[in-house]
């Protein structure tokens, strides 16, 4: 009784996160008389025209290079770097340690309005809006945290005898993290990677004043400001949000052992 409790329990709540997204799938796909048609329609006719319009006429194909460029940037900088500071935090025992990890999950907790100016200000300061390099920088400090964090945990957890049986045979400092240290964390690191990445593909603040420039803007923005003359192009907003989503569904189906890993491990050890 208790199981099939918790599974519908379990099922409810998946089918109120997914509703949603459901809804605009089934949109997508929907004729434009059934996107207006009072009551709404729930089948729809899998008119195929919304997608083909969001990538040809929206130019969906230059946001999705865009997102995915700014996302990997933004993974590769904030892992390399949220990597070698989890490292530095777990090996030399410092006793503030829980002090910083503290501090960082306290930046993490600043809603981004609050540091949007100062952002921004910085950016024009340099010449960096309406760049790559501009978002990228954006992003890395709000995806920090959340990567030293994940891989702090992992750090802490890897038996030191073996780091340090590889430093007596003759392997520097960085040979043994990068051939010990990082191999063993890899679920932890391979996880931090994942979450970075969902985060910059999905941001949508900075993007939005910091990527002004319709050639430079990322999916959730050129979404957004998809253009309609008289009425909101509901058919193919929907079908690029669809289309958006696929590729953070199939990273996460593909890798999802991987993922389940990564973070299951970090609880349990942590």
């Amino acid at each position: 009784m208790k199981k099939l409790l918790f599974s519908l329990y379990v099922t409810a709540i998946a089918a109120f996160s997914l509703i949603p997204f459901l809804w605009f799938v089934l949109t997508s796909w929907k004729s434009p008389v059934q996107i207006t048609a009072i009551p709404p329609e729930l089948v729809p006719d899998f008119h195929w025209g919304f997608y083909r319009s969001a990538l040809e006429s929206y130019g969906l194909l230059g946001y999705i290079r865009n997102s995915a460029l700014v996302a990997s940037a933004t993974t590769l900088v904030s892992i390399a770097i949220g990597s070698l500071t989890a490292y530095a935090l777990t090996r030399f025992h410092s006793a503030w340690l829980k002090f910083y990890l503290m501090l960082l999950l306290c930046v993490s907790m600043f809603p981004q309005i609050a540091i949007a100016g100062p952002v921004w200000r910085i950016l024009n300061g340099l010449g960096w809006l309406n760049t790559y390099q501009g978002i990228v920088a954006a992003y890395i400090p709000l995806s920090l945290p959340l990567a030293i964090w994940i891989l702090t945990t992992f750090f802490k957890e890897l038996p030191y005898e073996i780091e340090e049986a590889a430093l007596v045979d003759g392997c520097t400092r960085l040979q043994a993290l990068w051939r010990v240290v990082f191999p063993l964390a890899a679920p932890g690191i391979f996880t931090a990677s994942i979450l970075v990445f969902i985060f910059a593909w999905n941001e949508f603040f900075f993007a939005l004043i910091v990527l002004t420039s319709p050639g430079l803007q990322t999916l959730p923005v050129g979404i957004a400001l998809f253009p309609g003359e008289y009425t909101m192009p509901w058919g193919e907003i929907a079908a690029a949000s669809t289309i958006a989503t696929l590729p953070l569904i199939a990273l996460t189906l593909v890798f999802q052992r991987r993922i389940i890993r990564g973070l299951s491990a970090g609880a349990v050890k942590g």
